[in-house]
């Protein structure tokens, strides 16, 4: 049975619902822990999942979703355009498609607004185009426009973009994306990205939910935050159950990631915060050093983030701090 979660209309009147499985595993691939991490969270009654062609496993959603027996319009499934293919993008969005083969892609985002080289050897990887190059995210994204009039698409988004990169965008849009999804918690809530993008009819999409960082020298832990344990003691629910109903509360999409069945359960299991709850958690970055990325700390080292430093991203950050302006 599907969990009793609220569903939100984009701008195009489809409907997402507010809490997905993330399938980035850490590393490209892990096939069996996506396959069985996807079935599971059908099980506790996931219909949201997200991934990507540089995750590695678009086969092994696809194949959980098929092997599951749940109707393929009950589920929601989103992938994504790799950098080296900004393009191509027809070509990569027929490979995902029939990587995934579930028929059609409910949602299909740019990963990032940077083209990689389509020679590099990594997804990811720093050799990429300037901002200015051909292609740009604009003539990439008009590639995306192409593919809604197929059928095999019912909605196209972006992925990581910011106001200054929005502003440049839109103008040139004739479908406004359907989402930005980008990565936001308290420590990093995004409030200006969320209000412009509000006004634009384009709903975010959380990434990082829950903070948890990628990588090993990371200091902070929304997990071991007094303010978070606190208000989640008094609620007497999950620490990661007040993270999520903050985000949906918002009115933003999460995609949080668990292959542990319990968590699963917690993470798809809201709760209505008061506004006097809500308050706590939204005023969480105002604490010392907790403005932050939590994802980005280590490739973004230096100010740099798969190639495009921080300004080119219209990230007002420095060493992974937001910048008061």
């Amino acid at each position: 049975m599907a969990a009793e979660i609220p569903s939100f209309t984009l701008n195009n009147g489809t409907k997402m619902p507010s809490v997905g499985m993330g399938c980035w595993m850490g590393i490209p691939g892990e096939n069996e822990r996506v396959y069985h991490m996807c079935l599971n969270a059908i099980k506790a009654g996931y219909r949201h999942f997200d991934t990507a062609a540089g995750y590695g496993n678009e086969k092994q959603v696809g194949k959980a979703i098929r092997d599951s027996g749940i109707p393929r319009n009950e589920i929601y499934l989103t992938t994504k355009l790799a950098n080296p293919y900004h393009g191509r993008v027809k070509e990569a969005f027929e490979e995902s498609l029939k990587t995934l083969d579930c028929g059609y892609i409910d949602m299909y985002l740019m990963h990032w607004p940077q083209a990689g080289k389509p020679d590099s050897a990594e997804q990811w990887g720093d050799d990429v185009f300037r901002p200015h190059e051909s292609p740009t995210f604009v003539e990439t994204w008009k590639d995306m426009e192409k593919l809604v009039d197929g059928g095999k698409v019912k909605s196209i988004g972006v992925s990581n973009f910011s106001v200054k990169n929005l502003e440049i965008l839109l103008p040139e849009c004739t479908i406004v994306p359907a989402t930005n999804q980008i990565e936001m918690h308290p420590c990093l809530p995004q409030e200006e990205l969320k209000a412009y993008c509000d006004t634009k009819g384009i709903i975010l999409t959380a990434y990082s939910p829950l903070g948890q960082p990628t990588g090993t020298d990371q200091p902070i832990s929304l997990f071991n935050n007094d303010t978070i344990k606190t208000l989640a003691s008094k609620l007497n629910v999950d620490l990661a159950q007040v993270l999520l109903s903050w985000g949906v509360q918002r009115k933003t999409v999460v995609i949080p990631k668990t292959e542990n069945v319990t968590r699963m359960k917690n993470n798809i299991t809201l709760i209505h915060l008061s506004d006097e709850d809500m308050k706590v958690v939204d005023d969480l970055h105002l604490q010392p050093n907790m403005h932050r990325t939590l994802a980005h700390s280590v490739r973004g080292s230096g100010g740099r983030v798969f190639g495009w430093t921080y300004e080119e991203l219209g990230w007002n950050m420095v060493d992974g701090f937001v910048v008061s302006k």
